[in-house]
């Protein structure tokens, strides 16, 4: 049973965004994760399809490693969630010489493949 996991970390992306990208390919198989990825107008849609070819090689890696038969078409998505980063803090300039804070959010992607099993 072929199975891989891969993280990004530090993306630079709020994960609120990122969540609703993810959501649309949680539990699908993997060809059709790819094509709802690569014709999604979001941005965070290249951050995450980026993610997934990772995990998909890193399955097939360890399939080779492990002497295993590995089948693209059986793998499924089985996890991918966005967790919150840390955030990068910066200033902007406010009225009467204050400055008001800004959190640019950052997101880390964690996304696991597995095969199905065939009966």
């Amino acid at each position: 049973m072929a199975a891989g996991h891969a993280i990004q970390r530090e993306v630079r992306q709020s994960p609120r965004k990122m969540r609703l990208v993810v959501d649309l390919i949680r539990g699908k198989n993997v060809n059709e994760a790819y094509s709802i990825l690569k014709f999604n107008k979001k941005l965070a849609s290249q951050q995450i399809e980026k993610t997934l070819r990772s995990a998909v090689a890193n399955a097939e890696q360890k399939a080779i490693r492990d002497n295993e038969p590995f089948d693209l078409d059986t793998l499924y998505v089985a996890t991918a969630t966005i967790d919150m980063g840390r955030p990068l803090k910066r200033w902007k300039p406010a009225a009467q010489g204050r400055a008001t804070p800004i959190r640019k959010r950052t997101s880390h992607v964690v996304i696991r493949v597995a095969s199905k099993e065939t009966d």
